[in-house]
């Protein structure tokens, strides 16, 4: 049985920040693979950013150097710093993890989601 569950989604000003967390169990923050990924109305679901069980990450080009993927192994815990936020990012968040050893799209469990919204 595997519960993510995502929190820190808000309605903040362009330039602002926000700290996503998604919360799970030890095993799954610290043996698996994690992503966040967000989907706005009308648009296809993004990959936003990704870490593997040795903290490699990978960002979607349109957050590199605003968003930081990382994990916390004794608070159970995945964030997602989000600085600079611009209007552009706002969407519902997801986090998702997978075991590492299967493929990249082989998401096996999802959070229900956090809404960031960014005005102007």
């Amino acid at each position: 049985q595997v519960e993510l569950v995502e929190s820190g989604g808000d309605s903040v000003q362009a330039g602002g920040s926000l700290r996503l967390s998604c919360a799970a169990s030890r095993y799954i923050v610290s043996r698996y693979c994690m992503g966040w990924f967000r989907q706005a109305p009308g648009k296809e679901r993004e990959g936003v950013a990704r870490i593997d069980i040795v903290s490699r990450t990978n960002y979607a080009d349109s957050v590199k150097g605003r968003f930081v993927i990382s994990r916390d192994n004794v608070k159970t815990t995945l964030y997602l710093q989000m600085n600079s936020l611009k209007p552009e990012d706002t969407a519902m968040y997801h986090c998702a993890a997978r075991q590492c050893f299967r493929p990249a799209d082989s998401w096996e469990y999802w959070g229900q989601g956090t809404q960031v919204t960014v005005s102007s």
